[in-house]
């Protein structure tokens, strides 16, 4: 297993995304899947107070109980969690969101602190200057962000106080699919030096295999026709898809280990979090970027989807 940096953690290049944890699969399994992580050399555990409706944390947090030193742990606050939890980033939430999670993770400290999405209610150098009173006090490693543009990091990092804690990452959405981080956030991340944490890295599965096109898609699956992520199954996509099997079959891979293997060749991504529901799938996860692209390879695949489109 490879390891980057965020910020000072060292972190995994594969990572577990616990998003899955109190909503897809209870607390045995949950503990099924994060032994499965550590025993195959993810460290990296990428959470937030909303997954599960908090069980995510509190599944997580007991999963780790006597491996606690093995593990990073990232969470995030932001969302709403109820009428009386109703999110945002001002100083009062953020202290309080703070001390939720870490009770629910059952932890002294939280390694990386993530600011779910922006609140254009709040200046964002109020919410940096709490997040940095927590990592002052020991409760907060190093802190991130998702969900922000390239000119919010800009901001964010204009309104960072003279040695105080300031974003080391930064989590959006990024995929062979879906590219758009490479326009103006990535070059960002390289300007200020910023790690970047893709989410759904597998494109919510269409990228793990199962999906085909001219099959119907597997039973049980996440995306459906009918569902939140229909417009994956049109056409155009599922031959994108298939371009890219046909390439990695080709060498003897499969678009797992290419969709996993394609992150580590990008220099900002620090880890690449993928959810998982059982420990096979943690483990065909942590064991898929180990290819190592050339850079004619990364040409013909950006060739094949310009192809595509």
């Amino acid at each position: 297993m490879q390891h980057r940096r965020i910020g000072s953690l060292t972190v995994s290049l594969v990572g577990l995304g616990c998003n899955n944890f109190g909503r897809r699969i209870d607390e045995r399994r949950t503990a099924e899947v994060v032994a499965a992580a550590l025993d195959s050399g993810i460290n990296f555990f990428d959470t937030a107070d909303m997954y599960g409706d908090t069980l995510s944390e509190q599944y997580l947090g007991r999963a780790l109980a006597g491996r606690r030193k093995d593990a990073v742990i990232a969470t995030k606050f932001g969302w709403a969690l109820d009428e009386e939890r109703k999110g945002g980033a001002s100083p009062a939430y953020v202290r309080r969101a703070a001390e939720d999670s870490l009770r629910r993770l059952g932890s002294d400290h939280i390694d990386l602190y993530q600011l779910h999405k922006p609140d254009p209610t709040v200046p964002i150098a109020d919410t940096l200057a709490e997040l940095d009173e927590l990592v002052k006090a020991g409760k907060v490693r190093e802190i991130g962000c998702s969900n922000f543009s390239a000119a919010q990091l800009r901001e964010a990092e204009a309104a960072v106080r003279a040695g105080a804690a300031r974003f080391v990452s930064v989590q959006n959405e990024y995929s062979l699919l879906k590219r758009e981080p490479e326009q103006e956030v990535l070059p960002e991340c390289e300007r200020l030096g910023i790690a970047f944490l893709p989410y759904f890295p597998l494109a919510s599965g269409l990228l793990s295999g199962k999906y085909r096109f001219g099959r119907p898609a597997p039973s049980g699956s996440r995306i459906t026709p009918d569902g939140r992520y229909a417009d994956w199954l049109a056409e155009p996509m599922l031959r994108r898809v298939e371009a890219l099997i046909a390439f990695a079959e080709t060498r003897g891979r499969t678009i797992l280990e290419l969709a996993f293997s394609w992150f580590a060749a990008r220099k900002p991504v620090a880890s690449v979090i993928a959810g998982a529901t059982s420990p096979e799938q943690v483990r065909a996860n942590a064991a898929a970027a180990e290819w190592r692209l050339t850079a004619e390879e990364l040409a013909q695949v950006d060739r094949i989807l310009a192809q595509a489109d």
